[in-house]
């Protein structure tokens, strides 16, 4: 279990202690008000062990990109309210996460209270990994808790900076999102299959690359399968595709067939020749779509071969859909590759693990977000694991924080 490299809750005495709590408050906000609250619901576990134990909770966040300036709009207060209600108890707030402000109401904190830190990215500090800013926040705590994996992949002075100054801990977010994909890709039962969607190969090349090497079942989807098929002289009318990455993606197969990774392909389409709810659509195979046509979705036998594939596999990493799922009817391949998922996860036939912001949107509107072994919030997080890449906030906790250095 990587898990296992560095400390978990279970081994922390948190009573009377004052611990730096790295949460992920960054959850999105329309006219001012939070239309998905999925990130705060998942850190409560987190901040109510830590407060039942006795300790003085300071979460600290980034929100936004205010560019290390005082922003009221991109202000954490109103997200600290919302965790009051999500946590069903009182939450404090101070004005700012360093100076004056954050000291005097961190010095009124008793245990099993809870403090939210103003933003840190209103510091310019934050983002380069300012050695003076993790100082100042690491003076605020006892302790350091980062439970932020969808942050784990800036090297930031409270993800990363901020470790070398604390005894340091994973929370249980991190603990489960870290576990989740060590069961995906590290240590997997096989056969091991992946689904990956999305608009363009160029932006999933180390993604793709990776998982050549990991998986034995690649499942296509989206707009970059109409690449891999046009690659193969497929003629897809006027479906999205990168018409200069055929040779690449031709490489890709070849690759796959060298490491004995099966790559499956839609065999037919949804088509259409406007891309709107409702437009008139039809079923033709790949190899019969119309000139003035684009291809929307997978039609329904790709439907039926992929979800024939999923009984014979045991792991499952979902990460992009297979069509433009936001418009009926082109959600109907997503909609149904994932029920399917879902009842073979819930039989124990399957452990899936998705995660990246249209896979979590996709599954949401297929119903099935909370029938999945684990569905992952963090985004480019998500993706850089996937990718293969060290992730500067988990190392941090693994390879510094075992033997903090003084403050």
């Amino acid at each position: 279990m990587i898990v296992a490299s560095f400390k978990t809750l279970d081994g922390l005495e948190a009573a009377g202690k004052k611990v730096l709590l790295r949460a992920d408050l960054n959850v999105p906000v329309r006219d001012g008000r939070i239309t998905d609250t999925t990130r705060i619901e998942r850190l409560v576990p987190t901040i109510r062990e830590l407060a039942d134990k006795g300790a003085k909770v300071i979460l600290v966040s980034h929100f936004d990109r205010p560019k290390g300036k005082r922003v009221p709009d991109m202000s954490l207060e109103p997200v600290a309210t919302a965790l009051a209600t999500a946590l069903g108890r009182p939450v404090n707030f101070a004005h700012d996460c360093i100076g004056p402000d954050a000291e005097a109401a961190i010095e009124t904190l008793r245990p099993g209270e809870i403090l939210v830190l103003e933003n840190t990215r209103f510091h310019a500090g934050e983002e380069a990994n300012d050695a003076d800013l993790a100082r100042q926040l690491a003076a605020h705590a006892d302790i350091y808790v980062n439970d932020a994996f969808s942050a784990a992949h800036r090297a930031h002075a409270s993800t990363e900076g901020v470790a070398r100054f604390l005894p340091s801990f994973a929370g249980r977010l991190m603990e489960a999102e870290l576990n989740a994909l060590d069961g995906a890709l590290e240590n997997p039962e096989r056969p091991v299959g992946a689904i990956v969607g999305g608009a363009k190969i160029s932006t999933k090349l180390d993604l793709l690359g990776n998982l050549l090497g990991r998986v034995d079942v690649l499942i296509i989807g989206g707009a970059m399968a109409n690449t891999f098929l046009a690659a193969q002289g497929v003629a897809m009318g006027k479906s999205l595709q990168e018409a200069d990455m055929h040779a690449t993606a031709l490489q890709i197969l070849a690759d796959a067939k060298a490491r004995g990774c099966e790559i499956i392909l839609p065999v037919d389409a949804v088509t259409a020749t406007e891309f709107k709810a409702g437009a008139a659509s039809k079923v033709v195979p790949v190899t019969a779509i119309d000139a003035e046509a684009m291809m929307l979705d997978a039609g329904p036998e790709t439907v039926r071969l992929v979800c024939a594939k999923l009984a014979s596999l045991k792991t499952l990493v979902w990460n992009g859909p297979f069509g433009a799922f936001e418009i009926p009817p082109f959600d109907t391949a997503t909609n149904e590759v994932a029920r399917e998922a879902a009842a073979l996860t819930e039989k124990g036939a399957l452990r899936s693990v998705a995660g990246g912001g249209d896979t979590v949107s996709a599954l949401r509107h297929a119903g099935v977000l909370d029938r999945m072994s684990y569905v992952s919030t963090a985004g480019g997080a998500f993706l850089e694991w996937l990718e293969g890449k060290t992730l500067p906030g988990i190392l941090a906790l693994t390879a510094v924080a075992q033997d903090a250095a003084p403050l």
